[in-house]
């Protein structure tokens, strides 16, 4: 493989310390002999304009990925988005064309539904709160609403993003989510489905739960979209209170595949990505 035709993509977000997604990516390009090579960005949202105009013109470029907190905001400096992601609002993924045009796309939906399914949970009717309304929770939360979940309550940390992200689901399935306030946690115990969609539990906040473990009972689906730590504050209260628990590990493979097939167009090797995944 000549060097000179090595083509790459790149993960803007932070804290990135904590991700798997480099080792993962590589691994499936190697598996396919892909000429192309992922690898990491550590920006916020403050030059996040400037960056991707970079990018845009950087002809070995094939697209990149964006994670917490730029899945929002970076919609604004794209050339368009697909259905699904202008439906959710985030962006995980960006293919650039070969005209040099930047269209987002997210995954991330995908992936959770997909890591679900893997584990044969159904939430069809079922009653979920999810905290964290930025990118990650705005593509599961609308997710839990594509799959016919009963209800859904949404909180923040910040701000009115929670009342936001309602309207916004309820403007595509009327009825089917709730703002449930700062915190939220009288919500909670009533919840068959409770999921940390907010990034509390990893890097600097590693060993801290944004759930009160006391609003937990044995029977519930515990999700953690944190997959480093395994197992999270969040995930080790929910078991310790007899809670069926999962990372989000079988989410960032899948929604990985799919963004394979999208800056390659060829299918992920799916073996050789978890086997990635699994190294200590």
């Amino acid at each position: 493989m000549n060097e000179h035709d090595m083509r790459y993509v790149t993960l803007i977000g932070t804290p990135l310390a904590q991700s798997y997604a480099a080792r993962m990516h590589n691994a499936a390009y190697a598996a396919m002999g892909a000429a192309l090579h992922y690898t990491y960005c550590e920006a916020g949202t403050e030059h996040l304009g400037e960056i991707v105009a970079g990018l845009r013109h950087i002809p070995c470029i094939a697209g990149f990925a964006v994670t917490k907190p730029n899945k929002v905001k970076v919609l604004e400096y794209l050339d368009a988005a697909d259905t699904l992601c202008g439906r959710i609002g985030a962006c995980n993924t960006v293919v650039k064309t070969p005209d040099g045009a930047l269209i987002g796309y997210n995954t991330d939906a995908e992936g959770f539904k997909k890591a679900l399914a893997a584990s044969g949970v159904n939430v069809c009717g079922k009653t979920a709160f999810c905290i964290g309304s930025g990118g990650a929770g705005r593509a599961i939360a609308f997710a839990l609403a594509d799959m016919r979940c009963g209800r859904i309550y949404l909180s923040s940390l910040h701000g009115a993003s929670a009342e936001t992200l309602a309207e916004d689901i309820n403007a595509y399935y009327p009825g089917a989510a709730e703002a449930a306030g700062a915190g939220g946690c009288e919500k909670i115990s009533a919840c068959g489905i409770v999921i940390n969609a907010s990034g509390v539990g990893m890097g600097e906040s590693a060993g801290i739960s944004p759930i009160p473990a006391a609003a937990l009972r044995a029977g519930q689906l515990c999700f953690d979209a944190c997959y480093n730590p395994a197992k999270t504050r969040f995930l080790a209260d929910a078991e310790e209170r007899g809670c069926t628990v999962m990372n989000g590990l079988e989410m960032s493979l899948w929604q990985g595949a799919r963004q394979i097939e999208l800056w390659t167009g060829r299918q992920a090797p799916i073996a050789a990505m978890r086997e990635a995944l699994r190294e200590k």
